[in-house]
């Protein structure tokens, strides 16, 4: 019995740890977050800039558009509309100073200023921009995955018209 408890345990411990981390960062692959963000449009609000999202690379997609906007009363924020981006562990929503980021060493050397973790990866969603940054002066959206340092889908941003 203790012989059976000696190989047991251990095995069972170390199963456990490897399962466990397992699903932590293979889940996202196949769990979409959804989320369904009202926006707000019309009188009063400002596009400052807009892009579409892009593929970083095959494993790493992303569709839709984002949108830096002033709305009524000044606050700035950035609007994602028709987006889905492929999931993973611990995604956040960047601006970058970087125009349109091929890879995650030009997003990771350039400035940049998280808005924090992805609320989704499917769906409309906005993030506040905080009053002490300016927004104006990033040129590219981008999502990040900050535990493994990855660009996962940049937008590179165009200075709206009259904006």
């Amino acid at each position: 019995m203790k012989r059976f408890l000696l190989i047991a345990l251990p095995s069972f411990l170390t199963g456990a740890v490897f399962g466990a981390a397992f699903w932590y960062l293979a889940s996202p692959l196949w769990i979409d977050r959804v989320v369904s963000e009202t926006l707000v449009t019309g009188e009063g609000v400002i596009v400052l800039a807009e892009g579409r999202f892009r593929d970083a690379d095959a494993a790493h997609r992303g569709t839709g558009t984002a949108r830096i906007v002033t709305l009524p009363g000044g606050r700035v924020e950035v609007q994602l509309t028709d987006f889905e981006v492929t999931n993973g562990p611990d995604l956040e929503l960047w601006l970058s100073d970087q125009p349109d980021p091929q890879g995650s060493s030009e997003v990771a050397g350039g400035n940049w200023v998280s808005l924090g973790l992805l609320k989704g990866n499917i769906g409309n969603q906005s993030y506040t921009v905080p009053p002490s940054i300016d927004a104006t002066r990033f040129r590219s959206v981008v999502v990040w995955c900050e535990q493994f340092g990855v660009l996962f889908s940049p937008a590179p941003l165009t200075a709206a018209s009259g904006g």
